[in-house]
This record gives C-alpha cells, sequence and structure tokens, in this order.
C-alpha cells in the first residue's frame, strides 16, 4: 500500500474518534431540532448547552451566554468585523487590522470600505510581528475596532495579543482576534487576555468541519448578520442549529485544551526534527515567520528557484500531503499576502510550502518526507532557469 503522510493540519484535522462518538447519537437518536419544544427538541437543547458550556471553559469566559455557535471560523471572522461596524457605525468608522489576516477578515473589511468604512491595514516586520508603535500611531478618535488573529495560519507566528488588547481598552476600542489556528496550541483565555470578540473552528483541532463559534463579551454591541429566526442563538444567529456539528465541537475543544502541554510537546519535537534533517539533505532555502514566537505546528519554507506548487504536486504523487498556503486561497497562483507583507520578495515566495504537523507524525514519517523533499527539489532545480547558489546564501533560519 502507497505510504500517505499528512502534513496539512493548518488546512483542516481528521476527526477523532472521541469526537465521533459524541457526535453519532446526534444523527440517528437525538435528532431532534432544537428549535422545536417536544422531548426530542429539549434534547437536542441539552446537547447544545453542554457544548456550550465546554467552550466556555476552554476558553475560561466568564458565562455559557457568550459562547455563539456558527458555520465556521469564516462566518465568526465576518460577523465579528460587519457586526461590530454595523452597531457601533454612530461612536466612529474606523477599524484597524492587520496586513496578514485570514481573508475572512481582509474580505470583511473590503465589504465595510465599500459600506463608507475606513480601515487601517498595520504592516508587519519580516518575521510576521504586528509592531505596537505603528498599532498607536494608527488609533484614531473614530477607530470602533482593532481585529488581530492570533497565530497566522500560513507561517505560524504568534501575535501580541494580550498587549494588542490593552493598547484597544486604554482607548475605549473593541479587540477581536481571530484564534482558529490558536485553539488548541496557544492557551486563550478571554478574561485574563481582554479578548472582546474571539472567532474559533472546529476542524483545525479534530473536531468537524462547518462548525465554529464566536465569542462575544457581555455587553459588546453586536448586530446580526443572518436573518430569518427569533430564537436562535439568542436571536444573534439565525439557522437550524447544527446539533451533531456543535457536540462535536464541544468535545473537540475540551480535548484540545486539556491535552495543550502535551501535544505542543509533541509537535515540537517532530518541528524541530524536520528542520534539523531538512538543514542536512536540502539546500538553499529559508524559514518564514518568527524564530520563537511561532507555532509548533507550522513550518513555512521558501526553497529558492523553484515553484512551491510544482514540489506540492510531486509530494503528492510520493503520498505526502502539503500545502503552499491557506486552504482558502491554495488555489490562487498569486503570491502569499502574507509572506509579501513580511517582505519576502515574490520570486522566493512563489518557492513556499508550508508543513503543519499532527500529533501523529513519527521521526519514520519525517525521514520519508526529507528523504522525498530532497529528491524532488533536487529534481526541479536540474530543469530551473534559476541557480540559486549564485544568488543566495545556503540556508537561512
Amino acid at each position: 500500500m502507497e505510504r500517505k503522510i499528512y502534513l496539512d493540519n493548518a488546512s483542516t484535522t481528521y476527526v477523532s474518534n472521541e469526537v465521533m462518538t459524541e457526535m453519532l447519537p446526534c444523527f440517528n437518536t437525538i435528532y431532534g431540532n432544537a428549535g422545536s419544544l417536544h422531548s426530542l427538541g429539549r434534547e437536542a437543547v441539552a446537547i447544545i448547552d453542554r457544548a456550550r458550556d465546554r467552550v466556555k471553559n476552554a476558553i475560561n469566559a466568564a458565562k455559557a451566554n457568550e459562547i455563539y455557535f456558527t458555520s465556521g471560523g469564516t462566518e465568526a471572522d465576518n460577523w465579528a468585523l460587519i457586526g461590530v461596524a454595523h452597531a457601533n457605525a454612530n461612536k466612529g468608522k474606523h477599524i484597524i487590522t492587520s496586513s496578514i489576516e485570514h481573508h475572512a477578515v481582509l474580505h470583511a473589511c473590503e465589504q465595510l470600505q465599500k459600506e463608507g468604512f475606513e480601515i487601517t491595514y498595520l504592516p508587519v516586520d519580516k518575521h510576521g510581528l504586528v509592531d505596537l508603535a505603528e498599532l498607536l500611531h494608527a488609533i484614531r478618535k473614530d477607530t470602533i475596532l482593532i481585529s488581530v488573529m492570533t497565530v497566522n495560519n500560513e507561517v505560524g507566528t504568534i501575535q501580541n495579543v494580550k498587549a494588542i488588547a490593552k493598547i484597544a481598552h486604554d482607548y475605549k476600542i473593541l479587540f477581536h482576534t481571530d484564534a482558529v489556528q490558536a485553539i488548541g496550541h496557544v492557551k486563550m483565555d478571554v478574561q485574563d487576555m481582554e479578548i472582546d470578540l474571539m472567532s474559533m473552528s472546529a476542524h483545525k483541532i479534530h473536531g468537524p468541519k462547518g462548525v465554529g463559534a464566536l465569542y462575544v463579551k457581555n455587553g459588546v454591541r453586536i448586530d446580526p448578520i443572518t436573518f430569518g429566526g427569533i430564537s436562535q442563538e439568542r436571536g444573534k444567529r439565525s439557522g437550524t442549529e447544527n446539533v451533531p456539528g456543535i457536540a462535536g465541537f464541544g468535545k473537540a475543544i475540551e480535548i484540545a485544551t486539556r491535552n495543550i502541554a502535551v501535544t505542543n510537546a509533541k509537535l515540537k519535537s517532530i518541528r524541530d526534527y524536520f528542520l534539523e534533517k531538512l538543514a542536512e539533505k536540502v539546500e538553499y532555502y529559508q524559514v518564514n515567520g518568527h524564530p520563537q514566537q511561532k507555532s509548533n505546528a507550522i513550518a513555512n519554507v521558501s526553497f529558492y528557484g523553484i515553484e512551491g506548487e510544482s514540489i506540492l504536486m510531486l509530494l503528492d504523487m510520493a503520498g505526502i500531503c502539503v500545502s503552499t498556503a491557506s486552504a482558502c486561497t491554495s488555489r490562487s497562483l498569486l503570491p502569499s499576502h502574507v509572506l509579501q507583507a513580511m517582505g519576502v520578495p515574490d520570486e522566493i515566495a512563489q518557492g513556499s510550502v508550508r508543513f503543519s504537523f499532527g500529533t501523529n507524525i513519527s521521526k519514520s514519517d519525517v525521514d520519508y518526507v526529507i528523504d522525498q523533499l530532497q529528491k524532488v527539489v533536487a529534481q526541479l532545480r536540474a530543469i530551473s532557469p534559476i541557480q540559486p547558489e549564485k544568488e543566495v546564501k545556503k540556508n537561512v533560519q
């Protein structure tokens, strides 16, 4: 049987057995609509309430009613940006975000610009970190929201979220963070970190696709962006509740946050081993992102003189699954907006591959990946018109 090694966990993860066990009764036993008043409907409500409590406990929210279930991280990001903007437009129409956000935030900002809102896109340094001085300089009297992601989905850089939230509140501005890549890797305590709104998604933490949540601190004004139901999610998010997905999300986030120390230790060991072997076998590349302040799950590597898409396709033929960027933009031929914002030249950014690890990856798997990667890089460079040894240093970490 062909060997299969999955190194695209930042895109999505498999659903764990524990999560599947939690979900199964919701399909054929407790299958009622949570909006129904009969016994099966009430049992569905009880499942949702349990999941909401689990999410609350995982992020240390003050109350369970601060958790609103969504169809995933994209909807949560859209709702946070557009819902807050609409609800607070009388206070101001200026929003600050970073230039390396997920497109769920960036495109929501573009929509708001069409509606007359002004957006400031903060630059980042070569490691992908937002400069706090730049943030302070960008704040205006009419600024109503600052949105900066916790962990970047392409390079893994971890932002100074607590410090950014503190600055926001010093100026009486709301703070939102996209924590989709952070849950299970970074301890997210919304009270300690002073977060007002936070987006989450289940399928990054061995939960099902198509379900996520938005944490909204009590007292924060936010308008709905979906309409049609007055009882669902306390009148804030219309649509029949995805009871199986919500049950799975609740279990997944409980497991992910409970095991965070063990998971991080395992992922760091595998990631470090991968980079160590990469340095031994492959020449002329650079690792993108912050060298220390980063997620242990992601290694973004630019290989000089060749295209990342070609590397991906040849690795796929060898049974290795990787990506060149976010799954939401992987079919685009344009260079990564994240790497461009970090100052990586387009010709180098085009050679970038994201390796994102799971705890089921062994050192033997890494050895196989490196062996295949060495062959693929050599094969592509043999036919490339660019000779990297004439232009760059051997390895840039």
